[in-house]
């Protein structure tokens, strides 16, 4: 199998019924479930996650914009943030986080963010309005309290995120939490009529691409690209990410065969 879901290209052909594309057309979206990005040509059907790709962007700046920000997207949702709610953003230079600043941001939340210390300026350029240094504190300590906390990295969890939690608080993680606690949690949790655990299965559908695509045309949203490879640097780029250091996304530019 071929791996790799977000992407952005150049479409060379349409089956003979679709009418929403057409061949030239500069399209950029999400595979989740087949997968199949990191190849030269990728098939997808008409009513897949795609969007055609606002004019002032490179290919290269597209690809990143789906992935992360539609995890990010899920579970804001699911949580219905809204204007003037106070959440706190784990893991914000990650591809989910540093996401998740800007759609919150452009929601109009007040936003705290915790990430090291060599990354404050780049989260505070992202929109968040207080910065947490976890090396120099630790934020399940602070003195404010949130409507919503995001654990971007699935490095905390509800039982020590909950004292951060307004009285009907909302814990969100992008990962299940130690010994999967999380989907479990998300199943008791609300029957108690407090702070609550909602963990969303993520959906990658057109309509995520095209709310994704106007942010993207307007500004409200640029996904963080912290390096960029050529396909045949691939187990390079692969190694990178897994070595868990990476800031945002990293970007592998498939050139077109000349063959």
């Amino acid at each position: 199998m071929t791996l790799g879901n977000e992407f952005a290209g150049e479409v060379e052909a349409v089956g003979s019924g679709v009418t929403s594309f057409q061949v030239g057309d500069r399209v950029f979206g999400y595979n989740g479930t087949r997968f199949g990005a990191h190849a030269e040509y990728l098939a997808m059907p008409e009513d897949g996650s795609l969007a055609t790709m606002p004019a002032n962007l490179t290919f290269e700046e597209a690809a990143p914009s789906t992935e992360g920000s539609h995890y990010a997207l899920s579970l804001i949702r699911k949580a219905k943030i809204r204007s003037g709610q106070d959440v706190l953003v784990n893991g914000a230079t990650g591809a989910i986080g540093s996401a998740a600043i800007q759609l919150l941001k452009h929601l109009g939340a007040e936003v705290t963010a915790v990430c090291g210390t060599e990354h404050v300026e780049l989260v505070k350029g992202l929109g968040a309005d207080r910065v947490i240094d976890y090396t120099a504190e630790d934020f399940t300590k602070d003195t404010q309290s949130y409507d919503v906390v995001l654990d971007a990295v699935g490095k905390s969890s509800f039982g020590r995120c909950k004292r951060l939690l307004k009285p009907r608080g909302i814990y969100l993680s992008s990962d299940l939490g130690p010994l999967s606690q999380n989907p479990i949690l998300a199943l008791i949790t609300p029957l108690l009529r407090g702070k609550k655990v909602l963990f969303p299965i993520p959906r990658d559908n057109q309509e995520m691409a095209r709310y994704l695509q106007g942010l993207l045309e307007s500004g409200a949203f640029k996904p963080v690209i912290d390096r960029r490879y050529r396909l045949d640097q691939i187990v390079e780029a692969y190694r990178y990410v897994e070595a868990g250091q990476k800031i945002g996304n990293v970007v592998i530019s498939v050139e077109p065969s000349t063959s």
